[in-house]
């Protein structure tokens, strides 16, 4: 069965019950789940943990004006898809400080045109790869090691992906497997979780990171952290996929990238805020959009950056932040700036980037599990994209066949998610997409979505 509009028809209305059950599911093994562990015993570790979550998410669009399209534009017409995935979490400690995690998962569904149609798409809970039946993906599988190296000890609260222990404030953390390069870098407290937080790509990530993955946003790699004071540094080491947004990696790491991130943690006005500097260095085949250019000028064709490849660097640097202003209010920014010589490899056409957003929990009118969030996205372009795009060039999500006028794509978004009851979070969201693909003839775009998040 093919994803339809929100409430399209009885068909999808019987296969989104069906789907709400699933969401729910997780909450019907919470019983098992609490015979597992006693939480009023402090227990020094955990040995094994599992859990387990599922979201629906119901995404559609208005109409709005488009005099003209391309093979990569957003659609027009009022449409809707629907994005479904269940996932478990299973870890064990095989010795002190080690943790082994398997993410088995299900997934269903398609972004809005395939997902495709803007740079900042608008749902981090849509796949390059849409299906329109059920399929499984190990998403993760890796070992993780923690050395405690001295330092005011604390307790590390089990979650997904965590087991339950003790550490200390200098500590060194190795990650080794499959697994997101953004479970380690880039993260955000307010917005980096598609299930919880915001839902456009350029919100959960920064939009210039175009980071080593496959199609669904996994690799293959290391990470390494060291933790000293108020201080972190990162590395990491990770396959590129095999061609530029593929399904499959480059596990002979031919095709790699290099991660590079520093985190200095502060107090300010008494409240905790974090810092981030990330920058990385991709290797890969790749092409210029100059390039494709000159190759396609003697024939009026269309450029293909894809038919220009050669073995090249590409290489982006970004700042995060995030500052607690009180204890229900958060503010967060990024900046990044990526080559845009070069084509994108795997996540979005973007070459400079910023971002602005607040989270405020509903303590203040009674819900403190409640949350509402906003955010400001701006992203652009470098002239040679820009020149490539008006000639009828393809990137990985954007591109309209020509480019009279162009413009920064803007994209404002804000949602509140709320907590139903315990394990079951209902979030209603809104963007509206300014110059879509950077294309001013087109848009602005509104988007509507729903999510049902369940999860223990």
């Amino acid at each position: 069965m093919t994803a339809g509009s929100l409430g399209s028809s009885a068909g999808l209305k019987r296969m989104s019950f069906w789907r709400a059950c699933a969401v729910l599911s997780p909450l019907a093994l919470a019983p098992l789940a609490s015979a597992h562990a006693d939480p009023t015993v402090e227990a020094p570790s955990q040995t094994f943990g599992w859990h387990v979550q599922s979201t629906l998410v119901d995404q559609a669009t208005a109409g709005f004006a488009s005099p003209y399209r391309g093979p990569n534009s957003l659609d027009p017409a009022a449409r809707g898809r629907e994005t479904f995935d269940l996932t478990l979490f299973a870890g064990a400690s095989p010795w002190s400080g080690a943790e082994v995690w398997i993410n088995p998962e299900i997934d269903q569904g398609f972004g809005l045109s395939d997902t495709l149609g803007a740079a900042g798409f608008p749902s981090g809970e849509a796949y390059k790869v849409g299906k329109a039946h059920p399929y499984y993906r190990t998403q993760r599988l890796f070992f993780r090691q923690t050395l405690n190296l001295g330092g005011e000890a604390s307790r590390v609260e089990a979650d997904q992906n965590v087991l339950a222990a003790s550490q200390t404030a200098n500590r060194l953390v190795l990650t080794l497997g499959k697994f997101s390069v953004g479970d380690v870098f880039d993260t955000n407290r307010y917005a980096h979780d598609p299930r919880g937080d915001f839902f456009n790509w350029t919100a959960i990530d920064a939009a210039t990171f175009d980071y080593a993955a496959d199609a669904w946003g996994y690799s293959q790699g290391a990470a390494g952290e060291w933790y000293q004071g108020a201080w972190t540094a990162r590395l990491g080491l990770f396959a590129m996929s095999r061609i530029p947004n593929g399904e499959h990696l480059d596990s002979s790491f031919g095709q790699f990238q290099t991660i590079a991130e520093g985190e200095r943690r502060f107090d300010l006005w008494g409240q905790p805020g974090a810092l981030k500097l990330t920058g990385y260095l991709s290797r890969a085949r790749m092409g210029t959009y100059a390039a494709a250019l000159d190759q396609a000028a003697p024939t009026g064709r269309a450029p293909d950056v894809l038919g220009v490849k050669r073995y090249a660097s590409h290489a982006g640097i970004s700042l995060n932040l995030q500052q607690q202003v009180s204890p229900d209010l958060g503010l967060f920014a990024r900046a990044g700036l990526a080559d845009g010589h070069q084509q994108a490899y795997e996540f979005t056409d973007v070459d400079k980037s910023l971002s602005l957003g607040a989270s405020l929990s509903g303590a203040r009118w009674g819900r403190g599990d409640d949350a509402v969030g906003a955010v400001l996205l701006v992203n652009d372009i470098s002239h040679d994209f820009r020149a490539y795009l008006a000639a009828g060039g393809l990137g990985i999500l954007v591109g309209d066949g020509k480019l009279p006028n162009k413009g920064a794509e803007t994209i404002v978004e804000t949602y509140y998610n709320l907590v139903a009851f315990k394990g079951v979070h209902v979030t209603g969201d809104y963007q509206l997409i300014v110059n879509p693909a950077y294309n001013a003839d087109r848009g602005p775009v509104s988007v509507l979505a729903l999510r049902l998040h369940a999860g223990l």
